[in-house]
């Protein structure tokens, strides 16, 4: 039988990638007239900004969406995406403005958005002179649009705004490059940092009654990879950071197209060892404590030794260089006396803290002292006495000498017979600092197929995708899954198109057709399917998608111009009761005097029917 070449072992090192500050573009000239629109991608992982024109090829800016500053610090020192170089060392003092994918914290928006307009060459002192295009959650709450829409318009005075679904622009922009006619029909499965949503699109229109939110992404992937690699190496628990985490899903995850058989096949050894990604951990290859030989230790002294000599020569030489500094001071000012100068002589005693000429003398007696044998010292050397100093602080006490001396029978060095002919395995440290990253690889992706792999009781993305394609007719369904449509960093995973291919094929009926495609770019196609939206549809007042100053001002924050890839504004009717008038007060009671006299009934004005008028107002609502 043929011998089979061993497996090679794949290992990996972490980049722990630092990110550098972003530097501060000038404005560019074809973006300052007419003024360009301002393409932002708002997402919950990664900010994307720049400008809407035919010469910009990539987003100017692409940082985290966090915040740090420290307690007590200055508003200005506040650190923005890739102003931190390091997320870990400041990882409790992140904060970021959403709350799973909606929009929250509005002063840390402030923040971001005062830095994507500084970067871009833009003061936002004044006002900020041009359109701002920004990407928003699918059924955005209104309160978090009026108060975007505020933060915009007052505090930035911006001329105009329009609203848009990140996984609808990416939607709209791959299926112009595949020549699809609009009016666009499918259903967008987009898998974020925080949420997924299944949002089905009707001729080019969302249809937001039937979208539908899971609340797993690549944030619960990576704190579900954090605890398994955590509870497998408790030894390496400070090793095993969010940041590598994410690392881990990026680069070396990915989605099996069949769970169960592809778990049956790790436990194969021959598979585990091709298949497996150890990641090497930063080490030192220092072994303390290692064993060492005789002529190694006595060299090892010998170092010491000229280390400590050198630190005790350095040391006197300071010492003694202080104390002559303070002896010429001091004769100098002696001088003074000698020389009759008593002005400047007492001045000079006040400032040494001395009150006669004698205590100065006694100074000087005791420094010249000092001085001499010092000096004396330095010039002859005093090597023979540290070394001995030193040879009797550091005599081992691990040898047995003074156990031999009270036990006769005690051998001198017990492992020296054992130790000669039998060899010692050794430590391999740098296999110690290894992470087996087996099964992880595609447990931790799985989640979004299967919650409940983290103990969350919901629906997976498939099962999700199987009740939103139950609201609607057979024929509409068919139209649906022709254009089942992947998008979002969450995404990327290697297999994810088939696993999703495969899912359908166990779905939809026998001999149904469907297709499924993958994003170009899943995490920057929504902010280039923005700007191509912004350069086909300039903004003006009144044109579809763009909210004026004028509408803000009249409608609201929440009012929402509708486009092709914006969320639905749907008007809405509701009762609202009037309050009822409040009843009049009883008729006082009239009481009659005398022996015979009889009590007077007294009735009062029976209170008014609350009466209710029905008053139609008309709300918004995404």
């Amino acid at each position: 039988m043929a011998s089979k070449d061993p497996p090679v072992c794949q290992i990996f090192s972490f980049q722990d990638s630092k990110t550098s500050p972003d530097p501060i573009f000038e404005l560019p000239a074809h973006c300052a007239a007419p003024a360009a629109p301002i393409v932002i991608d708002n997402g919950s992982f990664q900010t994307r900004a720049g400008w809407a024109a035919e010469e910009a090829d990539a987003p100017r800016l692409l940082f985290r969406s966090v915040a740090a500053r420290s307690r007590g610090a200055a508003r200005s020192e506040t650190q923005i995406g890739n102003d931190i170089p390091n997320l870990e060392p400041l990882r409790w003092l992140l904060k970021s403005q959403f709350d799973r994918n909606v929009v929250v914290n509005f002063e840390i928006q402030e923040h971001i958005l005062d830095h994507v307009f500084t970067h871009l060459g833009l003061s936002s002192e004044g006002c900020v002179e041009h359109p701002i295009l920004m990407t928003e959650a699918p059924c955005n709450p209104l309160h978090c649009r009026q108060m975007m829409s505020e933060l915009l318009f007052e505090c930035y005075r911006v001329p105009f705004v329009s609203y848009g679904v990140d996984g609808l622009y990416s939607f709209y922009l791959n299926n112009g490059r595949r020549n699809l006619q609009p009016p666009h029909t499918g259903i967008v499965l987009s898998s974020g940092y925080h949420c997924s949503h299944i949002l089905p699109v009707v001729d080019g229109r969302l249809d937001a009654v039937n979208c539908k939110r899971v609340n797993v992404a690549g944030s619960q992937a990576a704190s579900y990879l954090q605890r398994l690699l955590q509870l497998k190496y408790p030894g390496h628990l400070a090793a095993v950071t969010l940041s590598r985490m994410e690392e881990l899903l990026h680069e070396h995850s990915y989605t099996a197209v069949d769970y169960h058989d592809e778990l049956e096949k790790w436990r194969c050894p021959e598979f585990y060892e091709r298949e497996v990604h150890r990641m090497q951990l930063p080490f030192s290859g220092k072994v303390p404590g290692g064993c060492v030989s005789a002529e190694e230790r006595q060299e090892r002294r010998a170092q010491q030794l000229r280390r400590l000599q050198e630190i005790n020569t350095r040391r006197r030489e300071e010492k003694l260089q202080q104390d002559q500094e303070r002896l010429d001071r001091l004769l100098a000012v002696q001088e003074l006396l000698e020389d009759g100068l008593l002005d400047q002589f007492h001045k000079s005693l006040v400032e040494l803290n001395m009150d006669s000429a004698e205590e100065l003398q006694s100074y000087i007696n005791k420094l010249q002292v000092a001085v001499e044998p010092g000096r004396l010292k330095l010039l002859q050397g005093d090597g023979a006495e540290g070394k001995m100093e030193v040879s009797e602080s550091e005599q081992p006490m691990d040898e047995g000498d003074g156990v031999a001396l009270m036990d006769p029978d005690f051998p001198e060095d017990p492992l020296s017979e054992k130790s000669a002919g039998v060899v010692q395995p050794a430590f391999n440290r740098a296999e110690y600092h290894q992470l087996f990253v087996g099964t992880e690889r595609l447990r931790c992706p799985e989640i979004l197929f299967q919650p409940s792999l983290i103990g969350e009781d919901q629906m997976g993305l498939m099962e999700t995708l199987q009740y939103v394609l139950a609201r609607y007719t057979p024929q509409q369904q068919e139209a649906l899954v022709s254009n089942v449509f992947l998008t979002g960093g969450n995404m990327q995973y290697p297999g994810m198109k088939e696993r999703v291919e495969r899912e359908l094929l166990a779905l939809r009926p026998f001999q149904s057709h469907f297709k499924v495609v993958l994003a170009a770019r899943p995490g920057l196609d929504a902010w280039y399917g923005a700007r191509d939206w912004a350069l086909a549809h300039p903004a003006a007042a009144g044109a579809e998608g763009w909210i004026s100053r004028q509408d803000y001002e009249e409608k609201g924050g929440e009012y929402l111009s509708e486009h092709c890839a914006s969320n639905v504004f749907v008007p809405m009717k509701i009762a609202k009761p009037v309050p009822a008038r409040p009843a009049e007060p009883p008729v006082a009671l009239q009481a009659l005097t005398g022996a015979s006299a009889a009590v007077a009934s007294v009735t009062s004005s029976p209170a008014p029917s609350a009466s209710t008028e029905r008053a139609d107002v008309s709300m918004v609502a995404s």
